[in-house]
């Protein structure tokens, strides 16, 4: 059973991070797995169902939450906003990045999950620019791959500076999921404003761009992600050698997406608990500490 589990999750990554035809992966994963109802039976366990596993409520009372709309780097915005209720004094702002699904309910769980940490969070729809992030899951990873990535980038740093001005410079972090995670990497080579960023499992830019790094990083790996780990490791190599603040944690027996708590299958309570500890002491750290 493990081996066909590990052998459907690496199809079903191969089908959703490169974009392979949907009718040659359902062929496959019904020879794997040996007849339609299976596959369909180890798809459901692996994909991700947005709404599941809910950790905090949208109207949890501790929070301030609100969903807007408007313009960021001259294009159509939307982004997700959680704070902790009442709280008079600036606080530090996090950019919470979505996966390859764009912004859905497990994403903004995340972002109020964060906000209850002690920090003001602002999940990006960067699918905004074409329209919003869909329902459909597949229609949202086609979206990604066509998005404007320059475009993606310059609305994060616009976020980003606006929170700056409005919050009395206060200091601005991120934090990322798989494509999320890859943002956070390439996000912390573009803005030398970012102080702290956390990079869950995602592709790392090229070591030679490490260099440009001026934030703290902190990259949470899956040690079964070969994808993944084959750039992120040489990655934070790359930057501890170029002097940055850069740490790596590989979680052992674990598959890419194990933060995830909607992936029944994929997902790690233990690896994930850990993650979010430590992120958030990471974030804590490198935020207040600076603040002002």
């Amino acid at each position: 059973m493990s081996d066909l589990r590990a052998r459907a999750i690496a199809l079903y990554d191969a089908f959703t991070h490169e974009h392979r035809d949907r009718r040659a992966f359902m062929a496959e994963m019904v020879a794997l797995a040996g007849s339609a109802a299976a596959a369909e039976a180890l798809i459901a366990g692996i994909a991700a169902s947005p709404a599941a596993a809910q950790q905090i409520a949208p109207a949890d009372p501790r929070l301030d939450t609100a969903k807007r709309s408007g313009t960021e780097a001259g294009k159509s915005a939307t982004a997700y906003f959680a704070a902790p209720k009442g709280m008079q004094q600036p606080l530090p702002v996090v950019l919470v990045i979505h996966e390859n699904r764009g912004l859905n309910a497990h994403i903004e769980d995340v972002a109020r999950r964060v906000a209850l940490a002690g920090f003001r969070a602002i999940a990006p729809d960067f699918l905004a620019p074409q329209g919003g992030t869909p329902a459909d899951e597949d229609r949202a990873r086609e979206l990604i791959g066509t998005i404007d990535y320059d475009l993606a980038l310059a609305q994060a740093k616009s976020f980003l500076a606006k929170a700056r001005g409005q919050r009395g410079g206060a200091q601005t972090g991120a934090v990322g999921f798989c494509w999320g995670g890859a943002f956070v990497n390439r996000l912390a080579v573009a803005d030398p404003a970012l102080t702290a960023g956390v990079s869950y499992y995602g592709p790392a830019p090229d070591p030679a761009e490490a260099t440009k790094v001026r934030a703290a990083l902190l990259l949470q790996l899956a040690e079964k992600d070969a994808r993944v780990n084959a750039t992120a490791l040489p990655w934070g190599e790359a930057l501890r050698k170029a002097g940055k603040d850069a740490t790596t944690h590989v979680y052992p027996g674990v598959d890419h997406a194990f933060n995830n708590d909607t992936s029944a299958m994929r997902y790690d309570a233990a690896a994930a608990k850990l993650a979010w500890e430590r992120t958030t002491a990471f974030l804590h750290r490198e935020l207040d500490a600076k603040r002002g």
